[in-house]
């Protein structure tokens, strides 16, 4: 049972987990409901949010005051000491009015003023835009950066603490504080010009939002700037007015043309702008850049159309004359990983997958290898950081396999690798500057997460509060703990799965199984962390009897670069034929119902669902699609190209990847799930399956979310959608 596993876990935290956890005591829970998981707060996870202060001994969080205004606190880090820096009910606009919030927030270099982010609003997947403030500590008084209309995006402090920068209507502006005065860097942003910020594709793509970076002097800013001129429009329907509106989103099919980028360098007080030599090759992709630790060199991420090939270069910030200093290449394709100067600027470290795994390389600053510094032969998951003084980095890796995350150390030198963490599972860290103390976020299958401050060593300095209150409510309703477990395979690779059983459990009897499945390159659901929200819904699933499970097909991350990228321009051949396996496989096993298996997933995960059912011949029953891609032609370039190439180049790829190409196959229940106002996986996909599965006269059921974005999210829409889901497998499974 969980509990066992939930006592140990809070072990470290006796200090404020006075009580025995509930089950201890004999109390169970209420069953869980999906009232309970999506349409209240009682599963809702309540994590600090810390940020550490440059000195690297107290970090600041906000809280909230009995009047709803949010302070700001100074925390010390080793006795958890409050101080209040901040007064959430002093920050009032100019002109009075109520206490804005704090949404987010920044110190100057000085620590003497305070950026404040407020008054938000979302921009695609995040709330990006907004009204950005700055508190003066020393004269108690706020000040807008901003004395126009409109909404702001990105402001930054310039290094002295003198000007701000910030994105509007999509040009590049600063305001020098002293004055109020305003000025923009770029004038010719509007419809089908970006600077600043970034084009849709980007931002979905390359995560890239913030677009714009001051020197370390403070005397220049270099930007991105996006025309998406040559971007067709694809038309999303507004469904809330008397006549629909068509809202454009300059979306870049695969095999169309991308935006034009170019890297411009301004001067602040001269508006001078010298533009960076990007090379020939004009259809590339400027995945990342900042400026290199000098007020006058640039260092940039280019990458190729195909992206099997990442360039590094250095470019001067003046003249705009690059160089390349380091490449990274691939018979495949590379991930767009940036380079963590340390040494002042003259080294850096890199993660490439050159040998075969994720692994972490150390560079001259003239591109040239000095070593290896990871061990090889298993995945380095994320490059936490690096310790300059103590000659040591900090990282996530596979050293006991794709399902845990553990923290190691290993010297510069590429010698002394150490496990930091003791405890299996999952740690999510975050280092403070001196790289003296961490707080660790610690989580299990089954386990919701809690938060230790730790040294750097892995002692415990003190518990942080976290999600306990989240794991006694877990731990009450004494659900059974995800099972990992191998699938084999006819070519004989194994797969990664977990398994949810009925608390009550009996193997002597047979059970419906649903398979739940995203398995897009690279992810993984299979990972011994706390899985929110679904995963408690999985086990209300299991506690009405059924058994849940996920295998991690082939294409998926944590097992290298042969096992990851063998799906190359046959997305789904493998991946479809990994879940068919795995679904026979577990109807062969005693306590599955062979003829009740049912498959679910989500985006790339409806994508599998559609292909797999489609193509399972019977083996399925029943099966939940929700926001799929039926072709990859109707998807963006970066992502789709980056693993197919383009509909030119491929098209016998793009055909048989297609789930619309086995629609009339269609054997069992089938639901489609959509929502009409995704602007990632257009609804468009949906309409062609259901011209598709007309056609061939296959019946269906679907479900419409109109306006709703990729997410399906917004009021009582999530409970709705879980309430439909856990209603139509009590029918169909």
């Amino acid at each position: 049972m969980v509990s066992a596993a939930v006592r140990q876990l809070v072990a470290v935290c006796a200090v404020i987990y006075l009580a025995e956890p509930l089950a201890a005591q004999g109390v169970q829970a209420p069953p869980l409901t999906v009232h309970a998981i999506w349409g209240s707060r009682e599963y809702a996870s309540d994590l600090v949010d810390v940020a550490w202060m440059k000195d690297g001994k107290a970090y600041t969080a906000v809280e909230d005051d009995a009047s709803g205004n949010t302070d700001l606190y100074r925390v010390d880090a080793l006795t958890g000491t409050k101080q209040l820096l901040v007064r959430g009910a002093d920050l009032v606009p100019p002109g009075g009015g109520k206490p804005i919030a704090i949404e987010e927030y920044r110190f100057s270099t000085d620590g003497s003023k305070l950026l404040v982010f407020t008054n938000s609003a979302r921009v695609w997947r995040q709330n990006t835009k907004g009204t950005f403030f700055v508190w003066d500590f020393a004269g108690k008084r706020l000040m807008p950066v901003s004395a126009r209309p409109g909404y702001q995006q990105f402001a930054k402090f310039s290094p002295d603490g003198r000007l701000v920068g910030f994105v509007r209507d999509n040009n590049v502006y600063v305001t020098d504080l002293a004055t109020g005065a305003e000025t923009a860097l770029t004038t010719d942003g509007g419809e089908n010009v970006i600077n600043g910020t970034s084009d849709w594709v980007y931002e979905e793509e390359l995560d890239l939002r913030d677009a714009f970076r001051w020197s370390p002097d403070g005397r220049r800013i270099a930007f991105w700037r996006f025309d998406q001129t040559a971007i067709r429009p694809f038309y999303l329907v507004d469904h809330d007015s008397l006549y629909l509106a068509l809202v454009p989103v300059r979306y870049p099919k695969a095999g169309t043309t991308n935006s034009t980028v170019k890297i411009g360098v301004t001067e602040v007080a001269t508006g001078r702008t010298s533009w960076v030599d990007l090379g020939a090759e004009t259809d590339s992709y400027v995945a990342a850049m900042d400026f290199a630790d000098s007020p006058n060199d640039l260092w940039l991420t280019r990458l190729n159309r195909h992206q099997n090939r990442l360039d590094l270069l250095l470019a001067d910030a003046t003249t705009g004359a690059a160089r390349v200093i380091m490449s990274d290449r691939d018979s495949a394709w590379v991930d767009a990983n940036q380079p963590r100067w340390i040494a002042g600027g003259r080294q850096f470290l890199f993660v490439s997958e050159r040998d075969g795994y994720d692994q972490v390389y150390l560079f001259n600053r003239d591109g040239s290898l000095v070593r290896r510094v990871t061990p090889g032969g298993w995945d380095v998951f994320e490059l936490l950081g690096v310790d300059e003084q103590a000659k040591v980095l900090y990282f996530t890796g596979a050293i006991d396999g794709p399902l845990a995350r553990p923290l190691l150390r290993v010297g510069l030198d590429g010698k002394g690798l150490a496990r930091i963490s003791t405890e299996p599972g999952t740690h999510g860290v975050q280092f403070n500057p001196t790289f003296q103390m961490y707080v660790d976020t610690y989580s299990r299958a089954g386990v919701p997460p809690v938060e230790t401050l730790r040294r750097a060593d892995g002692k415990l300095v003190r518990p942080l509060t976290g999600d306990l209150a989240l794991v006694r409510k877990v731990d009450a309703l004494r659900l059974r703990a995800p099972e990992f477990l191998k699938v084999p395979t006819p070519g004989g690779v194994e797969l990664n799965a977990w398994i949810i059983k009925p608390r009550d459990f009996d193997p002597a009897k047979r059970y419906p199984l649903l398979l739940f499945v995203y398995g897009g390159p690279g992810s993984q659901t299979v990972t011994d962390a706390w899985g929110g929200a679904q995963y408690l819904w999985h086990q209300m699933l299991a506690q009405d009897g059924y058994l849940v499970a996920s295998v991690d097909n082939r294409g998926t991350g944590g097992r290298g670069a042969r096992f990851m990228k063998m799906t190359y321009l046959h997305l789904g051949r493998y991946e479809s034929a990994d879940q068919i396996a795995a679904a026979r496989w577990f109807g062969q096993q005693p306590f599955v119902s062979a003829d009740r298996i049912g498959i679910w997933g989500w985006s790339y995960g409806g994508y599998m669902t559609s292909r797999t059912v489609f193509l399972g011949g019977g083996v399925f029953k029943a099966a939940i699609a929700v926001a799929p891609v039926t072709d990859w032609r109707f998807y963006d370039t970066i992502y789709t190209e980056r693993y197919m190439r383009t509909p030119q180049e491929n098209p016998t790829g793009y055909d048989e990847s297609a789930s619309l190409t086995y629609a009339d196959s269609l054997k069992g229940s089938f639901l489609l799930v959509h929502g009409t106002g995704d602007d990632n996986v257009h609804f468009q996909n949906s309409e062609r399956l259901v011209e598709r599965l007309e056609a061939a006269n296959k019946q269906f059921d679907m479900r419409i979310y109109p306006n709703k974005t990729h997410s399906i999210a917004g009021g009582n829409t999530r409970e709705n959608l879980y309430g439909l889901f856990t209603a139509w497998l009590q029918a169909h499974l």
